[in-house]
């Protein structure tokens, strides 16, 4: 069940963010797999109806935090945060469910715009303010200056560069970068 601590909807900017639904998700897959959407991801096309339905799943998994981002009606993005397990010893239990993975996408029809940043900026707010996580990462392949920049304008600092770590399916191996925010750091400049 979704953590009763999160409430939906919620603004980033001038979206807001809203669990995902069938329609919105449809929206969604109008951009999805087109190639310019595609070139900078793990995971390039999707299939439809498993994306709708690991999205739709995603709204009762409590470490799932995920949604569409909205602005006129028109769904412009999606964003996401994936709780995990931090790295720690097994005598204590501080690590468990401590950290997140961020992920964010955007329409081309709207880039430009800071929309990223903004969905970012509302999903690290719900990370550290209301979940009380420790740490939120992102990565990106080191070519996708768009992605990297949205994580620096939210705060988050390089924390890897791995040398030809990445596989991308047109250019080979390629550089990668980690990117990461503790708590503190967040609660500091915000």
């Amino acid at each position: 069940m979704t953590s009763p601590d999160v409430a939906w909807p919620r603004p980033a900017g001038p979206l807001e963010l809203r669990t995902p639904t069938r329609a919105a998700l449809e929206q969604v897959l109008t951009w999805r797999n087109r190639p310019e959407v595609t070139r900078w991801l793990l995971r390039t096309t999707v299939d439809p109806e498993a994306f709708t339905t690991a999205w739709l799943d995603s709204v009762e998994d409590p470490a799932q935090h995920t949604a569409v981002a909205v602005i006129d009606g028109t769904v412009v993005g999606t964003g996401s945060l994936h709780v995990q397990d931090g790295m720690g010893q097994f005598q204590g239990d501080a690590w468990r469910g401590s950290e997140a993975t961020l992920g964010y996408l955007i329409d081309p029809a709207h880039a430009g715009r800071g929309y990223a940043t903004d969905i970012a900026r509302a999903l690290l707010g719900l990370a550290f303010t209301e979940l009380g996580l420790h740490r939120v990462t992102a990565g990106c392949f080191a070519d996708n200056a768009a992605s990297w920049r949205v994580m620096e304008r939210v705060g988050m600092r390089r924390e890897q560069h791995g040398i030809r770590d990445s596989w991308h399916e047109e250019l080979g191996w390629i550089d990668g970068f980690t990117y990461a925010i503790l708590a503190e750091e967040w609660h500091r400049a915000s």
